[in-house]
């Protein structure tokens, strides 16, 4: 005797060897002997043979219109061989019942199994809405298809373009778009980033490490509400005509000086910052947009400002007006130019001039102060201040040439092109701001703790940096406490720290009381976010680091005839002008036809300094990575590299050892 019985969700046949009433022991085709159920055993059956029968039965099945045999089942449970009865209109063949069986476990939309062998019809509502569902289904999966073969193609499906940001940044794996996403990476061995971009889905690799950024940090975009500032008291005019020293792109003036001689001989420096605090009280709607974003977001060309445009530009000390301040005057000695004392006031300053580092500097350097060249704007003032400064420094016990080694870099993006420049740190410029701005910063938060007013300090010891509301003393700066509070328009920190200042100078209660939990959750949220926002700077200026090379490698690869034939490879209707002038930039790499260098030409060879192992940073511009084919060499040995493929989505490049030029010297 042949039986049929269910194993695991499918139908089986064997051979019974023993029948001990609750079980069965049978042999299968393969002779494989087992137990089973006997409550398992659906039919028995002695023909057609044991091997055939799965086969016939399924394929009599397939024959069976599963619509007509939901309406020949009652609306009642049932067993299936009462319905291959009403089925086939007379007792059924044990294939014929194997085949209904098979045919009602295939459609469970139409039959509900309620046991074994037992089945129930859908209910005609049930069964439309499941219909429906699976006919969505359906076209969900043809949806799907056509996305993956698309996109394998290297086609962007139109549909992609409202989900794009979600695919990229935090994709859905239970999407169709997901996952057909997830399925073309998977045939065209390309992360979902590189195939998207090479479909054309992102057209500007720039444009897709901002999105990202925006999209974790800045989910509701990065306008601002209409906003009021609260009215402050009237502020005394102070008698002075202060001057800032900034970047020639920056618009958030903080800070501004004044030297005044004195009738004692002496002299009196200003130092004076915006006060934003005046008009922004705590708690207020702005003061919750400053606390939300805690600092200005910079990066090459742009920045994401901390403060409303009409709040920045209340308060900022631009050229020509009359600006509330919170200065701090310093007398220095006439003739050993000592500090002899401080005081702090709450005013209005006349902002005179906003000096640029681009138009100073060359003027105002080591050589003309050494030659003694004082025919500019400000070159007496400054030439004090450059005196006062240096004392500061060495009072505070650091060389005057400690930064003699240390560059900064300046990024200038025009036309999707960019310029890296350099000056070198510790410039007289640098000098004078950065030693007046550390003055104010320790002598503030040395008054703020005298008056028991708790403030956020920055401390450093034993080379570790940190945020803390108590003053301690900053090894780094040597200095006995430190703060920042110089920049309230640019930092919450500073604003936070200028409010105790204001209240402290006109003997109200602090703003923050002490062991105020507000003022740790601030400590706390600008450590972290001024991190994240630090580092996103340092990868959008490597990005636009790797911009630079590829223009180089443009400049040394793409002849001027080649270029012009580029530019006829595109329609007629192109702007051929612009694409010359982008040829060397991002369009290059993402929207013009692939240029293959003339057989012979030479790769970019750039110079590099081994930092250690296989790590180098380039010589000329701010750009560190791994050379895997460097071989092993001392530290700071100067080596030239042949610049490959560069990835402006990864932020990586790929470079060839070329030679040692240099052994062992100082970066």
């Amino acid at each position: 005797m042949n039986i049929l019985y269910e194993e695991d969700g499918s139908f089986k046949v064997g051979s019974v060897m023993v029948d001990n009433t609750t079980s069965l022991q049978i042999e299968s085709i393969s002779g494989k002997r087992s137990k089973i159920k006997a409550s398992n055993v659906m039919l028995h059956f002695t023909q057609p043979a044991l091997s055939d029968f799965i086969t016939q039965a399924e394929t009599l099945a397939s024959d069976i219109e599963v619509e007509f045999l939901w309406e020949c089942c009652p609306p009642e449970e049932f067993e299936f061989e009462q319905t291959a009865t009403e089925y086939y209109g007379h007792k059924p063949s044990s294939l014929e019942a194997g085949a209904v069986l098979m045919r009602l476990h295939s459609a469970p939309i139409y039959f509900h199994k309620k046991g074994k062998g037992r089945y129930r019809a859908a209910p005609p509502d049930v069964l439309k809405a499941a219909l429906a569902g699976a006919e969505k289904k359906r076209q969900q999966l043809a949806l799907q298809a056509r996305y993956t073969e698309q996109l394998s193609r290297f086609e962007f499906p139109v549909e992609f373009a409202e989900h794009l940001t979600q695919l990229l940044y935090k994709p859905d794996r239970n999407t169709i778009e997901a996952k057909a996403l997830e399925a073309a990476c998977a045939a065209t061995h390309l992360s979902s980033a590189h195939l998207l971009h090479r479909c054309g889905g992102i057209p500007s690799t720039q444009n897709f490490h901002l999105q990202k950024f925006l999209f974790e940090n800045f989910p509701k975009g990065t306008g601002f509400p209409a906003v009021e500032l609260s009215a402050w008291e009237e502020l005394p005019l102070a008698d002075v005509n202060a001057f800032s020293i900034d970047d020639a792109t920056t618009t958030e003036i903080d800070d501004a000086f004044s030297v005044v001689k004195l009738d004692n001989g002496n002299w009196r420096i200003g130092v004076h910052i915006a006060a934003p605090s005046l008009g922004i009280p705590r708690d207020s709607e702005i003061d919750k947009i400053a606390a939300q974003r805690l600092s200005t977001v910079y990066m090459p060309g742009d920045k994401i400002i901390m403060l409303p445009d009409s709040v920045v530009q209340a308060f900022t000390l631009c050229a020509d007006r009359v600006c509330p301040a919170l200065s701090m005057y310093i007398e220095v000695d006439g003739e050993s130019l000592a500090v002899l004392s401080y005081e702090s006031r709450i005013e209005r300053i006349h902002v005179a001039a906003n000096l640029r580092h681009d138009t100073l500097e060359p003027l105002f350097n080591e050589e003309t102060l050494a030659a003694g060249k004082l025919d500019y704007t400000y070159a007496n003032e400054l030439t004090l201040l450059w005196s006062v400064v240096q004392k500061l420094e060495a009072g505070r016990g650091k060389s005057s040439d400690n930064n003699l080694q240390q560059l900064d870099y300046n990024f200038h993006i025009a036309n999707d092109r960019v310029e890296i420049s350099n000056r070198r740190r510790g410039s007289p410029i640098d000098k004078v701001v950065s030693e007046l701005m550390i003055l104010v910063n320790c002598e503030w938060g040395k008054h703020l703790a005298e008056h028991g007013f708790p403030g956020i300090y920055r401390t450093q010891q034993n080379g570790k940096v940190k945020m803390s509301t108590v003053a301690a003393p900053h090894q780094g700066l040597g200095v006995a406490q430190y703060m920042w509070s110089s920049s309230p328009l640019r930092r919450y920190v500073d604003m936070v720290n200028q409010r105790q200042i204001i209240a402290m100078l006109r003997d109200k209660e602090p703003a923050y009381p002490k062991n105020d939990t507000a003022l740790y959750a601030i400590m706390s949220d600008f450590d972290t976010t001024y991190g994240l926002y630090n580092e996103f700077q340092r990868g959008m200026e490597r990005y636009w680091c790797l911009r630079w090379l590829q223009q180089e490698q443009a400049k040394d690869a793409l002849s001027p005839t080649l270029i012009e034939q580029l530019a006829n490879r595109l329609s007629p209707q192109a702007d051929k002008s612009l694409v010359i002038s982008r040829v060397a930039g991002e369009g290059a790499n993402e929207s013009l036809p692939t240029a293959t260098p003339p057989e012979g030409k030479r790769e970019l060879e750039v110079d590099a300094i081994v930092l250690r192992e296989n790590l180098v940073k380039l010589t000329n511009i701010p750009l560190t990575f791994r050379a895997s084919s460097l071989p092993e060499l001392p530290v700071n040995t100067r080596v030239q590299l042949a610049i490959g493929d560069i990835d402006l989505l990864d932020l990586d490049v790929q470079t060839r050892f070329v030679a040692a030029i240099e052994e062992e010297v100082v970066c």
